[in-house]
């Protein structure tokens, strides 16, 4: 009976050490980063560089509970890549779950209102496991552009400027596919009524839109300067916008649009040509669609820019008004030797 007792003893401690071992190693908590951190897995990815990615995000006390349940599970077999989150206080098991189950945490990915495709897929390679080439390819895709019902020409008013929350690891399809329901549900009953109101497409509504963007950082001054557009397109009269000169040069930097630049042969010469140009000079903003959507009435025609460089706008009525206007900005680019 004693040697009975003395080997359940043995046992019992022998059953209880190796629990608490396996309690300490799998559910303890053993990750202690400061903050909320984040695993990137993508398709290169093996058990060791995975292991060695949740060592330096997760600051473990002991990272071999990890190890040994990746190891055991055969987890190398069936890796899913993705963002997955450690949160402070973390243990093995548990990490280990979410990351072989494929329990993704949502990223934010911010679509911009950017003057040009490299710059947006740049953005996007840079916040997702897309590669930047991979949307740089469909974007100058002529096929692929007319099955989202776009030309190369009016493709900028695809995209709705926001941010959005979306999983790291999707793909190229899976990212267009997404931003065609976030444009078909921005592009809803009201708006499309009021597009067609002033007599606009949703395409020309954003056409318009991205010039008034590039006229305009002053957001309250945006449905001023839609409502001058949208008169001038009323009465027949060239836009005479600069930064359609600008985006036919493709001289985004030049600050001083001179009559040597208006010769410049381009749809987009709205000096040269009247009404809208072919399309978006850039992604419009939300606040610039919206502002040509819900225009400010007024008689303006004309408008220049500040002479103290606010940013803001001197706005006339007829072209006497306006030349002097000009003549206030133009001596206070001679004042500060800009020239171009």
């Amino acid at each position: 009976m004693n040697r009975i007792l003395k080997i359940f003893s043995i046992c019992l401690c022998t059953g209880l050490t190796l629990g608490g071992i396996a309690y300490y190693y799998l559910f303890f908590p053993q990750f202690h980063p400061e903050k909320k951190a984040y695993v990137y897995i993508d398709r290169d990815d093996t058990v060791d560089s995975i292991y060695n990615k949740v060592k330096t995000a997760g600051n473990p006390d002991n990272p071999g509970g990890f190890r040994w349940i990746a190891g055991y599970k055969k987890y190398g077999d069936h890796i899913c890549t993705g963002c997955y989150l450690i949160e402070p206080g973390d243990n093995a098991y548990r990490l280990y779950q979410r990351l072989a189950g494929g329990v993704q945490t949502p990223v934010s990915l911010t679509v911009g209102s950017v003057r040009t495709f490299d710059r947006l897929a740049h953005n996007v390679g840079n916040r997702l496991m897309i590669d930047s080439a991979e949307i740089a390819c469909r974007l100058n895709d002529p096929v692929f552009i007319k099955s989202l019902g776009y030309t190369k020409e009016t493709l900028y008013g695809f995209f709705i400027p926001d941010t959005y929350e979306v999983y790291w690891d999707m793909s190229v399809d899976d990212f267009f596919a997404r931003m065609k329901k976030e444009h078909k549900r921005f592009w809803n009953r009201e708006r499309l009524a009021r597009a067609k109101a002033i007599g606009l497409t949703p395409e020309q509504v954003c056409t318009l839109a991205s010039i008034v963007d590039e006229e305009t950082n002053y957001a309250p001054e945006k449905p001023a300067v839609a409502g001058l557009y949208l008169n001038r397109l009323r009465k027949g009269i060239a836009l005479q916008a600069d930064p359609t000169v600008k985006f036919a040069l493709q001289d985004f930097k030049l600050r001083r649009v001179t009559h040597a630049h208006l010769k410049v042969n381009s749809p987009y010469n709205t000096y040269k040509n009247r009404g809208l140009p072919p399309g978006p000079i850039r992604i419009p903003s939300l606040k610039a669609i919206d502002s040509v959507l819900n225009y400010e009435k007024h008689n303006y025609l004309y408008m220049c820019a500040k002479e103290d460089f606010s940013g803001s706008h001197n706005f006339a009525t007829t072209l006497a008004e306006h030349m002097a206007n000009a003549r206030r900005y133009w001596k206070a680019l001679n004042d500060r030797k800009i020239y171009q």
